[in-house]
């Protein structure tokens, strides 16, 4: 017999979807997180800022700031020009290490939340599916 209150009563009930936000920050500084890790990814994907901005929805500076502000914060460069301006940027190997690694971390984090979901909450979770995050 089902003793919790919060248990569905029915096999139809939903099932919430486990949502994450990790970033690292230093004296309440973005330093690294998703956002910089997809940033990253997209300029990756399309040898340009300007086209991993378009692609992200956000405007060539605040892409660029947030790049530089990273970079600050870690003393690292996770950027280069690719040749002249007009070829544009490509990641250092130091910056596609620090894509790879927080992908990777965030990915295990995120099974970790919802293994331990499926013990400590009354109801079934499942894990958030995206498929930027999937392809790589």
């Amino acid at each position: 017999m089902n003793t919790s209150p919060l248990r569905p009563a029915t096999a139809t009930a939903p099932r919430p979807t486990v949502r994450l936000h990790l970033w690292l920050e230093e004296d309440g500084e973005m330093v690294f997180g998703m956002g910089r890790a997809m940033l990253l990814l997209a300029i990756d994907e399309h040898g340009s800022l300007k086209k991993a901005a378009e692609a992200l929805g956000m405007s060539y500076r605040a892409a660029w700031g947030k790049l530089k502000q990273t970079e600050t914060a870690l003393g690292l460069r996770l950027v280069e020009k690719a040749g002249s301006n007009r070829e544009g940027y490509r990641l250092t190997s130091v910056g596609r290490e620090a894509m790879d690694r927080f992908r990777a971390w965030f990915a295990t984090v995120e099974r970790c939340a919802v293994e331990s979901a499926a013990t400590v909450l009354p109801w079934p979770v499942r894990q958030f599916e995206d498929k930027v995050r999937d392809d790589k």
